[in-house]
């Protein structure tokens, strides 16, 4: 017994406890890491920043010391001034982040705001009653709404030029920029010649470039024309650089440079410009200067970038007469404002320094004219789907022109982001090279703000017009030739029927809400989509390769390769050396796909990668009819995803409402469920063939077992507490709001559970981002687990139960009291109708009440404690920790240590 305590040290400073200083086991280690001085702890405590053993996870417990003259209630006086001096910090902070707000929500929009409407007045008075109407309180809010947008476009003009900056600094400024300073008659001028050759080779089409010298044999390897361009030789604006690189090696430079630059202030003046200091959340008063920054910022944008800009188009808009089309168009401040930065554009080109609005006019044209006119062509292609026209059309621009522009826009961008993210999926299948006529975006040398800077402006046009055209042609084949034979073939079957209800008992909008947020997201996010897009495009290649003899020319064929690879070495039309297969790249992001997706119909430059392929016999008239068979497989499919999905929701919703008309959002949505579980079905069934009746039976029954208690699942998680909640609120907050007293409310289950879809999963959303508590930790788990370990005890025990039980008690009690207990009271019965009405939000109140009553007894309990350790705690004392099953602590009560 003596040997093991002598054994016993401390594992950080391995020495023997003492009287003054004996041992704790504070945590579940045993063995030579049991025992810990509490020295050695608090100061491990202090350098790790952390309260529990690593080794364990167990935490660390003290238990205070006070003085022996500590009374055993505080006075009333020390907890006065205790909740006092807590009054005062309060009240302290409170004043200043009143301040924060103040300035940040009110006198920065609100100034923008009334600068904005003073400059755009036109009107000397304007001016001189600025100050007035900076202090002026009228429409408050309005204005102040409206500065925050104001605001928020000269910030992000203020970054993008700052951006916009940096991309000169780092890729070099346009030729047409730099004609002033020839470079030297060296192999930079060799390279530039070059580089012209190059680039004006690869915008020609295929056909206009030159033809090898002496033609290949048939059926050899021989690399695409296309695919290969010249050799663009060496980068000058690289050798540029290499030579500033080396004129900065210089010594007298760095000497130079080292004297203007002090490392040591950058970096604390990059410590101390954070986010909390800037906005004044540190307590600090910085943030006024900062303020006053802002409002001068973004009063010089709105003289510059807004006043100039649209009075030069104001003034010679009515010049030139064009004032009655420009108000006609309904957008007479964008058209007007645009005609400016037009002028200005003219004017400052031929003082050779628009660099920053030549790309912010591209960006615009790009970003939001071509989405904006692919919107409305699918628009226009599609009227006869919803039996509309283009009078309706007219008219409901007229009505809200801007809304109906933004959702055009929008509709656009979607269309431009899906058939980008399709190009991408086809190189995935396609050999290097096949797509040359298309820009990758997956190439790391692609940047499309570069190109806007260096390539010319009719370069830009006629990437523009040729997008166009092909996009346009897309829809076209897509869309409205489809449409025309569904009527043609299936008259009953159009028009689609999207109008909206507004005395349906069903609402369309809280349905609509239901399928975007819910129904369709998490049908794409089924992993196996992506893979089976694939996979067809993948079969229809290969089956055109083979019916046309084009496999090696679609696909590639590594055995081809190497049987002709004496071939492939003699051929000189090897593309050079910095380009490389980069098909395995990431994709890139959303916001680049974008912004360079239309862009993407021109390549600029060499192939991203290349691969040899066998030429067949008439290579040109298989890749006519290669086409014409494309184009048939996209119309068949158009055909198919336009009929199948929603004649299927047809059939099915029939069953259920009859031959009432329903959204076709619906029957669409339900249609496509359906045809995506029976292709899973299939699939998971083929798979399962290869490995036997015994092995097919047992996994039916594991997912027939899997199956049945997702769906008791989804009935309890997706279906009764989704209605409850729905019901909840529409009794609590929709009902009291706007249903009369002297008008019965009527209830919609189905509505109802839509709703209460939104609003689970807001509060599920909003309980995964909050702190850990039980809900949180149960949600978690399920998630964890997945579909395949649903674990059905776990989920009625701990999530569905204490859920629908609190439901259920919300919904019944107030119930209860007000249609039982009320009336046998004997109250009158207009009484008897507003307690029936209003004792829900009246629970609501009492709900409320309680968790502020609760957690403001939490804080007065911690103030408490918090005066108590300031005037009489002397210490802390580690506690050992206590098995359930062992004895107790054998070690001693130590002195009291001194905090």
């Amino acid at each position: 017994m003596d040997t093991a305590e002598e054994a016993d040290i401390c594992r950080v400073c391995r020495s023997e406890g003492t009287l003054d200083k004996p041992l704790y086991h504070p945590c579940v280690c045993t063995g030579s890491i049991k025992f810990i001085h509490q020295e050695c702890l608090v100061q491990w405590l202090k350098h790790s920043r952390k309260e529990y053993c690593e080794l364990c996870k167990h935490r660390f417990a003290f238990t205070p010391i006070y003085s022996p003259d500590m009374p055993s209630r505080l006075p009333i006086q020390d907890i006065c001034a205790g909740l006092l001096t807590s009054v005062g910090t309060a009240i302290r902070y409170w004043f200043h982040y009143t301040l924060v707000a103040f300035a940040w929500l009110g006198v920065v929009p609100l100034t923008a705001c009334r600068i904005y409407k003073c400059l755009f007045t036109g009107s000397v008075s304007s001016l001189l009653t600025l100050p007035l109407d900076m202090l002026s309180t009228e429409n408050l809010l309005a204005d102040c709404l409206q500065g925050c947008f104001v605001v928020t476009c000269t910030l992000c003009a203020f970054i993008s030029l700052v951006w916009l900056r940096e991309q000169i600094v780092h890729g070099g400024a346009p030729q047409w920029l730099e004609q002033h300073q020839p470079p030297p008659p060296n192999a930079a001028g060799q390279a530039n010649e070059a580089q012209a050759a190059g680039q004006g080779a690869a915008d020609e089409p295929p056909a206009a470039q030159p033809a090898p010298a002496e033609p290949p044999a048939q059926n050899e390897a021989e690399p695409e024309p296309p695919d290969v361009p010249p050799d663009q030789g060496e980068d000058p604006e690289l050798e540029e650089e290499e030579g500033a690189a080396a004129e900065d090696a210089d010594p007298n430079n760095g000497a130079q440079d080292d004297m203007n630059w002090n490392a040591l202030e950058w970096d604390r003046a990059a410590e101390e410009l954070t986010w909390e200091r800037m906005l004044g959340l540190d307590g600090s008063l910085v943030f006024l200067e900062h303020v006053f920054w802002v409002v001068s910022l973004n009063t010089l944008f709105i003289l510059v970038f807004a006043f100039c800009p649209y009075h030069i188009g104001h003034f010679s808009v009515v010049g030139l007469g064009f004032e009655e089309y420009v108000q006609a168009s309904h957008f007479e401040g964008l058209i007007t404002t645009i005609v400016g930065y037009i002028l200005l554009a003219m004017t400052l080109i031929l003082c050779h320094s628009l660099l920053q609005l030549q790309v912010s006019l591209l960006v615009v044209v790009e970003i939001g004219v071509f989405p904006l006119i692919c919107g409305w062509w699918l628009d226009i292609c599609s009227l006869e789907m919803f039996d509309a026209s283009l009078k309706d059309r007219e008219l409901s621009f007229k009505s809200a022109p801007g809304t109906t522009m933004f959702l055009h826009w929008l509709v656009g961008m979607v269309y431009v982001f899906y058939f980008a993210s399709f190009i991408l999926l086809l190189r995935e299948v396609l050999r290097p090279g096949v797509l040359w006529f298309l820009r990758n975006l997956n190439d790391p040398d692609f940047n499309p703000v570069q190109e806007m800077i260096h390539l010319p402006i009719y370069r830009h046009l006629r990437r523009f017009i040729l997008s166009v055209v092909v996009f346009g042609s897309i829809v076209l084949l897509m869309l409205w030739l489809p449409i025309r034979l569904i009527k043609l073939l299936l008259p009953t079957f159009l028009p689609y029927n999207v109008m909206l209800y507004s005395d349906a008992p069903v609402s369309e909008l809280s349905l609509e809400l239901l399928l975007l947020q819910v129904v369709l997201p998490a049908l794409l996010e089924q992993g196996h989509t992506r893979q089976w897009l694939k996979g067809l495009v993948r079969a229809w290649t290969v089956s055109a390769g083979y019916l046309l003899d084009l496999h090696s020319y679609l696909l590639g064929e590594q055995e081809d390769n190497d049987a002709n690879q004496p071939v492939n070495n003699n051929n000189n039309n090897n593309p050079p050396h910095g380009h490389q297969n980069n098909n395995n790249n990431p994709a890139p992001a959303v916001g680049e796909g974008l912004h360079a997706a239309h862009q993407a119909i021109l390549q600029q430059g060499g192939p991203v990668g290349f691969q040899p392929y066998h030429r067949p016999l008439r290579f040109p008239f298989r890749i006519v009819l290669l086409i014409a068979f494309m184009c048939i497989t996209l119309l068949v499919a158009s055909l198919v995803c336009l009929t199948l999905p929603v004649f299927t929701g047809r059939w099915l919703m029939s069953f259920w409402t009859g031959n009432s008309k329903i959204h076709e959002l619906y029957t669409a949505a339900c249609g496509l469920y359906v045809c995506w579980l029976s292709i899973r079905g299939v699939t998971v069934l083929m798979a399962w063939m290869p490995q036997g009746r015994t092995v097919i039976m047992r996994k039916v029954q594991e997912w027939t077992l899997m199956i049945l208690k997702t769906l008791v699942v989804a009935l309890l998680v997706a279906g009764v507490i989704p209605l409850l909640l729905g019901l909840l609120f529409e009794l609590v907050i929709v009902a009291p709001l706007r249903v009369p007293l002297d008008q019965t409310p009527l209830f919609y289950p189905w509505q109802d559970w839509a709703l209460g879809v939104l609003h689970a999963k807001i509060i599920a959303a909003i309980t995964l981002m909050g702190p850990q508590w039980w809900l949180k930790t149960v949600i978690e788990q399920v998630y964890a687990n997945g579909i395949r370990n649903i674990d059905l005890q776990f989920i009625i025990r701990k999530l569905a139960a204490p859920v629908i039980s609190v439901l259920l008690l919300s919904l019944c009690v107030p119930y209860v009291i007000a249609a039982g207990v009320v009336p046998a009271v004997g109250v009158t019965p207009e009484m008897e109708i507003l307690m029936q009405r209003r004792i829900y939000p009246f629970l609501l109140m009492v709900v409320s009440l309680i968790g502020i009553l609760s957690f403001q007894i939490r804080q007065f309990k911690r103030l408490y404690e918090h005066i108590k350790n300031d005037k009489y705690l002397v210490g802390q004392r580690l506690v050992n920790y206590e098995r359930k099953a062992g004895r107790g602590s054998s070690v001693p009560p130590p002195n009291p240590v001194a905090e």
